[in-house]
């Protein structure tokens, strides 16, 4: 669905894009651009990867923080900065800071990731757990500000930001000048109105596809009412782009130069990041394979070349291994079932040996003989089982009932 509408001007311009991309020479990676068979095939033309992922600090947020840091007079560096993130933007101010030679404070939730709070204290930063969820964070950072006069770097809704941002749009216009179709997830909008600045300005003819999780897809709601819309409880798994309300600089370039905004479901976002990791070997969080996602979800909407910005890829693990088995799971590679046996002495070697038979693969074995819902020789039995596809989750099924186990839905 097309949301294009007359706008404004965008308040930032491809010179500053390109200004941008000369102050981070020699800070942010020039990312590599993958290909992917696989892509392409399923597309039915040539599918790029942008690898943001492999940026420093692992996602494209270095870029805009550093250029929003940078362009500080002397007097507000000289005040320090501050910042509210639970991951990426939080790395992505402390680094610049520490190349700057800035003092910053970044506000993180209390229930974090660790990785990514000592991640963002080892690039730098003072960091402080309030809250336990991002806008509390958020609040008790700009209160910082104000009592201190540190200077708040927000994490998209700002010209400097989205200019640095932008600059993964020209790489992607060097590195793949035919392009046709780029892909990119958006959040709050910084990295989508960065890269259609610069984009759309060198190469009309490209479209942008912006991607959102359907359970926090403020966008479509905001470009339908023609103004930043906030929705209550946004819920996804992709905490990257998981934003209750666009900001209100970069929903004004979405809103002129983005072609179109799609969402994609947590079971999309599932497999997307496991065909990343299974078929391009490159670790993805779910923000960044949401691109890939809907690529997956309508491969025949998109002109090729394509190319998928992965924007991130700082996954906490325990997040990647529910994940992966969600994704495995929503491709029926995954399956756990429940069902009853009479127990008594080899019961559950002989449950085993009718799964060996039909080739499935035993993850883990829970097995209960003492609950108020079983009879005297009853026992209960959940297996989690690795399987070949929805086809091998039913022959599953039916040989366990063949054998005469009740299967427990």
């Amino acid at each position: 669905m097309n949301y294009r509408k007359a706008a404004p001007l965008p308040p930032v311009t491809l010179d500053d894009v390109r200004g941008a991309q000369k102050m981070l020479t020699g800070v942010a990676r020039v990312t590599a651009m993958e290909g992917s068979r696989y892509l392409t095939q399923l597309v039915g033309a040539p599918v790029h990867l942008k690898c943001e992922n492999l940026q420093r600090t692992g996602s494209f947020k270095l870029r805009g923080a550093y250029v929003r840091i940078a362009g500080l007079l002397p007097e507000e560096r000289a005040a320090g900065v501050v910042a509210a993130s639970a991951g990426n933007h939080a790395q992505g101010v402390a680094l610049a800071s520490s190349l700057l030679g800035v003092h910053s404070t970044v506000f993180m939730p209390k229930g974090a990731p660790l990785p990514k709070i000592s991640a963002t204290r080892d690039y730098g930063a003072e960091v402080r757990l309030h809250g336990h969820v991002v806008d509390e964070t958020l609040a008790a950072a700009q209160e910082y500000a104000a009592e201190t006069g540190a200077v708040f770097i927000h994490p998209f809704d700002h010209p400097d930001v989205i200019a640095g941002q932008g600059t993964v749009g020209l790489e992607i216009l060097e590195q793949c000048p035919e392009v046709r179709t780029i892909v990119v997830g958006i959040g709050g909008g910084g990295l989508a109105a960065g890269i259609a600045v610069a984009v759309k300005a060198l190469r009309p003819d490209v479209r942008i596809v912006g991607v959102q999780a359907a359970g926090s897809a403020a966008y479509p709601p905001s470009l339908a009412a023609g103004r930043p819309v906030s929705i209550e409880n946004p819920a996804t798994m992709a905490d990257g782009i998981r934003v209750g309300r666009p900001g209100d600089v970069p929903f004004a370039i979405v809103g002129d130069l983005v072609d179109e905004v799609r969402t994609v479901s947590e079971d999309e976002l599932s497999a997307a990041l496991l065909l990343c990791l299974e078929r391009a070997k490159l670790v993805v969080e779910p923000a960044g394979a949401s691109p890939v996602a809907a690529l997956l979800s309508d491969p025949g909407a998109f002109e090729g070349p394509v190319v998928a910005v992965l924007s991130g890829g700082n996954v906490d693990p325990v997040l990647m291994q529910r994940v992966l088995r969600h994704g495995m799971a929503a491709q029926g590679r995954y399956l756990a079932v429940r069902l009853r046996l009479t127990d008594r002495p080899g019961a559950l070697a002989t449950l085993l040996g009718v799964l060996s038979v039909v080739d499935a693969n035993v993850l883990d074995v829970s097995h209960v003989r003492t609950d108020p819902r079983l009879g005297l020789t009853e026992a209960e039995v959940e297996l989690h089982l690795e399987t070949k596809g929805p086809a091998h989750c039913a022959e599953v099924g039916e040989a366990l009932r063949q054998a005469g186990y009740l299967v427990i839905d």
